[in-house]
């Protein structure tokens, strides 16, 4: 029997990137790691309807900078951008830094992006649609829109 292996730790070093940029002494390296699972846990809450496909968390010297890659940016940042300051004041308070950066980046093919087919299989699934039916649908869309 083969031994099993994290996908994404197998991939870092050729074609993918931490999801998490900042060093910390292992005095503050716990308390920064849970931040972090905080910060991504609240976005995935108010962020649930637009479409959040990943979370880049960077930490250059007392400031924070977040990058959202999302399929729906408009809906992230709302009218007028009160929505985007609102979040940031929360991610301010989270994180307990100074300056909170947030930057919003589009998916530009949210049918090809393995999270997202997966968040809306599993929301398919909430409304009781068949999971066959399910993910016949999302594997079609994703294999006529380019994936591999």
């Amino acid at each position: 029997m083969g031994q099993k292996i994290h996908p994404i730790g197998f991939r870092l070093s050729v074609n993918k990137n931490w999801s998490s940029r900042w060093y910390a002494n292992s005095k503050n390296f716990a308390t920064m790691l849970n931040e972090d699972l905080k910060v991504r846990d609240y976005l995935k809450k108010r962020l649930s309807h637009a479409s959040v496909g990943k979370v880049m968390i960077e930490r250059p010297a007392k400031d924070a900078r977040i990058t959202i890659h999302s399929a729906r940016p408009g809906v992230v940042i709302g009218k007028k951008g009160e929505d985007i300051e609102m979040l940031k004041a929360d991610l301010r308070k989270l994180l307990g830094v100074q300056m909170v950066h947030v930057n919003i980046e589009e998916i530009r093919k949210p049918e090809v992006d393995a999270q997202l087919i997966a968040d809306s299989i599993a929301q398919q699934l909430e409304k009781r649609i068949m999971f066959r039916r399910a993910m016949k649908r999302a594997m079609q869309n994703a294999m006529r829109l380019g994936a591999q």
